[in-house]
């Protein structure tokens, strides 16, 4: 069921590139392209239709089973994904495709090109288009569309869906994948019309509404958003990166005319506050380096609005910012967006817990016959949630001290080392120093961009999917 499932997943990936196939065929790009789109597909359908051709007759999923599967199917896409890349030569390296895809994939934004306007229409596509395939994740979109699929078990959805919980939206699990999607296609086609009305290319709107619904922030100029010198357009994809940084349930809530409700949830509040209180500071930090107070406001909101949401777009070179600012966004790192959105990070209801459980515990430490409950949304949080969260945020020290140290032993320089597990753990894309916001991950060597691919991947799946995978205890019977 494991091989089954993720081979089925991975033959709609190739029914994907088709896209970035009639993409070549449109801007008359040449066979080179075009072929490289329709090889990879062939490769994929050769590769997988032996483990589809003979479904298993027991297709009961447990938990072990949706965590490995969820993992497999990652790292599968994100490899084969890569082959378009490779076999056009467009990026040489299958090692460099597999980090570019392996980013776009689980909307992290960091890359390994230089000159990313050398890519021909239909790359820059498939490389922005991994973004919104990822985002709300594969298999959600899979089971949205598929009309009869042996992957609609619940534990394919808790593996990939990010937060520390999950929980079906209707009775069938199909219409709350179909549900989310929908949401999530309206949105991004809302903000792909409003950007062309701003002024952007059609093209280059669409690119850019994919990586802000996925929160991926894959440039398609060099300079990122910057080239295209418009506030207005700059405004528009600050607010749309703000908007997918929330939790997709109360988008939901809200159109069954439950609004009050869902605007009353503590976590959006908490959110909003953390994204105000740091344009703030950073702007009351910055404007003296700036001639004019408002475009330093308008670098500070993008800025702050990139790195929360963990999309990566940049106006502006953070690095060059005072150390102040600079330790406000590393922060913004490990935070992240709202849990059920297409951000990445710790998420912010898991940093709210933390938060809350640590101040019960000094409450109980001052008074032993106190007792005091942990509460979300005027809820009491169960022991199991609790404990989970303590448990992943343990897991997650440990992932990122590990990861860290294998980074180190290759880069003598302590803030990239740090910044680049941190933007790749957490999904963020750029780093500080050489990883910083005008640069790239090509300087580092082929072990270190595997150790970062593997970095996003497992950050993209909240650990535990790439702890079972490589767990040899997980493979027995």
């Amino acid at each position: 069921m494991v091989f089954f499932s993720t081979a089925k997943i991975l033959q709609f990936e190739a029914g994907l590139m088709l896209l970035p196939a009639f993409v070549s065929i449109f801007y008359a790009e040449g066979w080179r392209n075009l072929s490289s789109f329709l090889i990879s597909i062939a490769i994929i359908l050769l590769t997988t239709l032996p483990f589809t051709l003979n479904p298993p007759k027991d297709k009961r999923v447990y938990a072990r089973e949706g965590l490995a599967s969820v993992a497999l199917t990652w790292i599968g896409l994100s490899f084969f994904g890569g082959l378009p890349f490779f076999i056009s030569g467009q990026i040489p390296s299958m090692i460099d495709a597999f980090f570019e895809t392996s980013s776009g994939l689980t909307t992290t934004g960091s890359s390994i090109l230089d000159n990313v306007e050398a890519l021909s229409h239909s790359m820059l596509f498939w490389r922005s288009f991994t973004h919104f395939i990822g985002g709300m994740g594969v298999l959600v979109l899979a089971l949205a569309v598929f009309p009869d699929t042996q992957m609609g078990d619940i534990q394919f959805m808790k593996a990939e869906v990010p937060g520390p919980q999950f929980g079906k939206l209707m009775s069938k699990l199909k219409s709350t994948a179909q549900a989310l999607y929908i949401i999530y296609m309206v949105l991004t086609l809302i903000l792909f019309l409003v950007l062309v009305i701003a002024g952007m290319p059609v093209f280059d709107s669409l690119l850019h509404a994919f990586g802000t619904a996925g929160t991926g922030g894959f440039g398609i100029k060099n300079g990122g958003v910057a080239p295209y010198n418009s506030p207005l357009i700059e405004v528009i994809l600050g607010i749309g990166m703000l908007v997918f940084g929330v939790n997709f349930n109360i988008y939901y809530f809200i159109l069954i005319g439950k609004a009050k409700d869902a605007l009353k949830s503590e976590e959006l509040k908490v959110y909003l506050g953390i994204v105000i209180a740091s344009i703030i500071m950073i702007f009351l930090n910055i404007m003296h380096s700036y001639s004019n107070n408002l475009t330093a406001l308008r670098d500070s909101f993008f800025t702050v609005s990139s790195i929360v949401t963990t999309t990566g777009f940049s106006t502006a070179d953070f690095d060059a910012w005072p150390l102040f600012s600079k330790n406000i966004l590393l922060l913004l790192m490990f935070i992240g967006g709202m849990a059920g959105s297409t951000a990445g990070g710790l998420k912010v209801s898991r940093v709210m817990i933390l938060f809350k459980s640590a101040k019960a515990e000094l409450k109980r430490m001052i008074s032993h016959n106190r007792y005091v409950k942990v509460t979300i949304d005027k809820k009491a949080l169960d022991r199991y949630t609790d404990r989970s969260i303590m448990n992943y945020f343990l897991a997650y020290v440990v992932m990122f001290a590990v990861l860290l140290l294998l980074i180190s032993f290759w880069q003598e320089d302590f803030a990239t080392a740090f910044s680049s597990v941190a933007a790749t753990f957490n999904n963020i894309g750029p780093g500080f120093n050489t990883v910083g916001p005008t640069l790239s991950f090509s300087g580092f060597n082929n072990i270190s961009k595997l150790i970062l691919s593997f970095s996003m991947i497992a950050g993209r799946l909240e650990l535990f999917p790439i702890l079972v995978l490589f767990s040899p205890r997980s493979w027995k019977k």
